[in-house]
């Protein structure tokens, strides 16, 4: 089991990640021609909230749940809410929807994904999830190592030229994953230079991962957008303060798309001290 997907699904940083996930693949939806969408760590898909590991936390309560609550949000948060909805009951929510799912029931006809999954357990529910869906490929393994195989991506033999990497891994190596991320991120515009990557990083103490954003800005790219959602200082390192996502090659005023959600996220998901960032590290031209 991914116990950080299990444990934290539908919590602040979900919530932040999706409503980013599903506004790029919106914002790719705007041109008719075929995109791709590679989840290196894509977890089972889809999480049950009566789950042992669902119940330990509740975290969901604090998450989307709270917005759910709301009568009025803005489109891009509404967006996101409905796609979570729409992958339950009427009236009931028995069921959180990863990133490969939400992505994948986003997809038009003529889209691909791959979602990569390393542990055995979780990728045969992804496998058995996306079973009788044609453009969505699963692949057991390393979604780090899997780069290499996977881009640049192609459909009935033609290059994709358009596209999103999501780099969302679990952290057990904590400071050392950021220097897996630079080598796939290198990795990736290497092979497929125009793609938008799209990094998920926690905020325990956010001084800690200054360093990684300056490496980042430092690629090949053409801009670098930051988002941040800190749902309370972040002055403890033991407990997750925050999330942020990464956005490398984001879709032109992407942050413009965005800004409507930071302040409804931080007054609905926030404690005291709460607070939220959205800042191109490199605008582009």
């Amino acid at each position: 089991m991914n116990y950080r997907h299990a444990f934290h699904a539908g919590n602040h940083a979900d919530v932040l990640k999706h409503i980013v996930l599903l506004a790029l693949i919106d914002a790719f939806k705007r041109k008719e021609t075929p995109f791709f969408v590679l989840d290196t760590h894509a977890g089972r898909g889809r999480y049950l909230l009566a789950s042992e590991e669902s119940r330990k936390t509740l975290e969901i309560e604090d998450g989307v749940m709270r917005l759910m609550a709301q009568p009025q949000l803005p489109p891009v948060v509404e967006r996101y809410l409905k796609a979570v909805q729409a992958d339950n009951p009427v009236g009931s929510m028995i069921c959180y929807p990863g990133s490969p799912l939400l992505a994948a029931q986003a997809l038009r006809p003529q889209d691909r994904m791959a979602a990569c999954e390393l542990q055995e357990e979780e990728a045969a529910a992804l496998k058995a999830l996306f079973a009788h869906d044609g453009r969505v490929g699963v692949h057991p393994g390393d979604g780090y190592a899997l780069l290499r195989s996977l881009l640049p991506p192609k459909a009935n033999g033609d290059k994709i030229g358009r596209g999103l990497v999501l780099i969302d891994p679990p952290y057990e190596a904590q400071d050392a994953e950021y220097q897996r991320i630079l080598a796939a991120l290198a990795e990736t515009l290497s092979r497929w230079p125009q793609a938008t990557c799209a990094v998920w990083f926690p905020i325990k103490q956010r001084r800690s991962i200054l360093h990684f954003f300056r490496k980042a800005a430092a690629l090949p790219i053409k801009s670098a957008l930051l988002a941040e959602l800190l749902v309370r200082p972040d002055d403890s390192p033991l407990r997750l303060n925050g999330s942020g996502m990464l956005l490398l090659n984001a879709p032109w005023q992407f942050d413009r798309v965005l800004a409507p959600a930071m302040p409804v996220l931080k007054q609905h998901l926030g404690e005291k001290g709460a607070s939220t960032r959205l800042e191109w590290l490199k605008a582009g031209d």
